[in-house]
């Protein structure tokens, strides 16, 4: 309850700050009751699209992190650090650039792909080929990637215009949108990562205990270890198509929820989806107001997530959770 009256006050905050401060009673009245006024169109046409945007981007991040987390046994996994988020953004570069697609129905599919390919490649490097997973070497490995991603896709970007455009706030992460339309766009593939992510969440409580304990249990380890994926690319790849690639997110929230709730991968993906658009609101509120003009979430998150992962790698229990 607690997280939910936060979540209601970070939107109300992003509806009402802003280059222009609007009431809060002028906000609620904007919401409920639409009329003529300059800052009733504020609202609708610039802050709710971007406070809607903010929650869902959070939520998906998030539980995309938490998953991470749970099948890599790695409390360094997060979509920013492992290079999924570098993956889909680069994806994305290509399918604007080189065939034209600028519209998110168009260019979300490449986002996925981006999001599945690099997200296996990480994995396989990471391990090399073996069951046990170094969390520093699956980290390196997503951070490499990420940058040599990052390298080519900006490269790939100057040579087309377009692309440059579109590659710049995918590099810096931004949720500052005048339309709901691509939230909407992206609304059910995040719903249905979100059903995957709540289903896998016991079996995941299983698979925490090893493989072989989890297969005598009768948890199929391997078909739930695709459904984790599928969710990480539905979730991962929608956010990065709409918001860009913002890292962090999916790094901190699944730990402040292992310390509110344990171990039990059930409630840390769902406080996860709660406290992920927590980050986000308060973020992109930050980010209006802490310099003059505004700086996106993207950096914003950055700044508070760096000193978090040197912390966690610096813990000498950082092997597995």
């Amino acid at each position: 309850m607690a997280l939910l009256a936060l979540v209601i006050c970070g939107i109300v905050l992003s509806l009402a700050i802003g280059a222009k401060s609007i009431p809060i009673e002028t906000v609620l009245e904007a919401v409920f009751a639409r009329g003529p006024s300059a800052d009733h169109a504020t609202v609708w046409d610039g802050r709710i699209p971007r406070t809607a945007l903010a929650v869902v981007a959070g939520i998906a991040l998030a539980v995309a992190g938490a998953l991470m987390q749970a099948i890599t046994r790695n409390p360094l996994a997060d979509p920013g650090v492992l290079g999924v988020n570098a993956g889909a953004a680069f994806a994305v570069v290509v399918a604007v650039g080189f065939l034209g697609w600028t519209a998110p129905p168009q260019y979300i599919w490449f986002s996925f792909a981006g999001a599945l390919v690099v997200a296996l490649m990480v994995y396989y490097v990471g391990t090399g080929g073996r069951a046990n997973v170094d969390p520093v070497r699956l980290t390196l490995a997503g951070v490499a990637l990420g940058a040599v991603l990052t390298g080519i896709g900006e490269g790939l970007a100057l040579l087309r215009p377009r692309a440059f455009d579109r590659m710049r706030v995918w590099m810096i992460g931004s949720v500052d949108i005048r339309s709901l339309d691509p939230t909407l766009w992206i609304l059910p593939f995040v719903a249905v990562g979100l059903v995957l992510a709540l289903g896998a969440g016991p079996r995941l409580n299983a698979i925490a205990l090893g493989d072989d304990q989890a297969a005598s249990l009768g948890v199929n380890v391997t078909r739930t270890r695709i459904a984790c994926v599928a969710a990480i690319t539905l979730l991962a790849g929608s956010a990065t198509a709409a918001a860009g690639s913002i890292a962090f997110v999916g790094l901190m929230i699944p730990h402040a929820a292992r310390w509110i709730c344990g171990p039990d991968q059930r409630w840390i993906i769902a406080l996860s989806a709660l406290m992920g658009p927590i980050l986000m609101l308060y973020a992109d509120v930050l980010g209006r107001v802490i310099v003059p003009g505004e700086m996106p979430v993207g950096v914003v998150t950055a700044l508070v997530g760096a000193p978090v992962l040197i912390m966690l790698a610096r813990r000498r229990r950082v092997a597995h959770l």
